[in-house]
């Protein structure tokens, strides 16, 4: 993990997008702080870590597009984006990658910061608990939810009754997005991170890719060599159009400069 400051001439209160959706210029120490800070204040705040999966659905899938109304700040998350921004100018030396960025966080962030995981079966979130609880024991997680239960009323109001700063969603892609358009609104307090596969890297239930494939934008290559089935459909769909609409919106000089709403 790379945790460099950024440039001094980067505006980071200003995002830059792509292909529709903003992208804030961070890192992982200044995002962890940024989370803090809103975590003391009143309501809610909803974080998105976006790859190009999540930019390809929000300029492709209308429907999708929605979620993007609950959401205060999209991070980039995959090293495309990271090197789209950069031709703009973002100095950007790394991503703020989702199961990263939740292990810094939640380590630099223990008692009295209280956590909750929804997401995953009962034995990953015991695992992950386990897991950061052995980094650093002042870790106070004070509630979970596994993602098998269709979280819904009860975890709402369990999450109300205990309220956390940080509630930790990892459903994956678009599960976890739905869920919080769904119950935003309902939630009194904290803020929602969408971690997608963080859960499990953490946890330790599945590999993640090598730095080296990170750095150089192929951790999507790693995860569909494991997880061929499930994933190939998925990234030959979301790859090739994230291609083609940069390619189209390039050609028309609009690749990187209007937001949807």
């Amino acid at each position: 993990m790379t945790n460099n400051c950024l440039p001094a001439s980067v505006n980071t209160t200003v995002p830059i997008s792509i292909l529709g959706t903003p992208l804030q210029l961070t890192t992982y120490a200044e995002l962890t702080e940024k989370c803090r800070t809103l975590a003391a204040r009143e309501g809610t705040v909803v974080i998105d870590f976006s790859n190009t999966q999540i930019v390809t659905m929000r300029r492709h899938e209308p429907g999708f597009r929605s979620y993007a109304s609950k959401v205060d700040y999209f991070i980039p998350d995959g090293m495309p984006l990271i090197w789209c921004l950069n031709l703009q100018g973002a100095g950007l030396r790394d991503r703020v990658y989702g199961p990263s960025f939740m292990r810094h966080c939640v380590l630099a962030c223990p008692a009295p910061v209280t956590h909750y995981f929804i997401g995953g079966s009962e034995e990953k979130l015991a695992l992950l608990e386990k897991r950061l609880g052995e980094n650093n024991p002042q870790v106070r997680v004070v509630g979970r939810s596994n993602g098998y239960d269709q979280p819904g009323a009860e975890v709402v109001a369990d999450i109300n009754r205990l309220s956390p700063d940080f509630i930790w969603v990892g459903l994956g892609t678009p599960k976890q997005q739905n869920w919080i358009r769904d119950h935003r609104a309902e939630i009194k307090r904290g803020v929602i991170l969408a971690v997608g596969f963080a859960f499990d890297v953490i946890a330790g239930t599945k590999k993640d890719a090598p730095p080296w494939m990170q750095k150089r934008g192929l951790t999507w290559l790693y995860r569909l060599a494991s997880e061929p089935r499930r994933l190939a459909s998925r990234y030959l769909k979301y790859n090739s159009l994230f291609l083609f609409y940069l390619l189209w919106d390039g050609l028309r000089g609009r690749a990187f400069n209007t937001p949807h709403p």
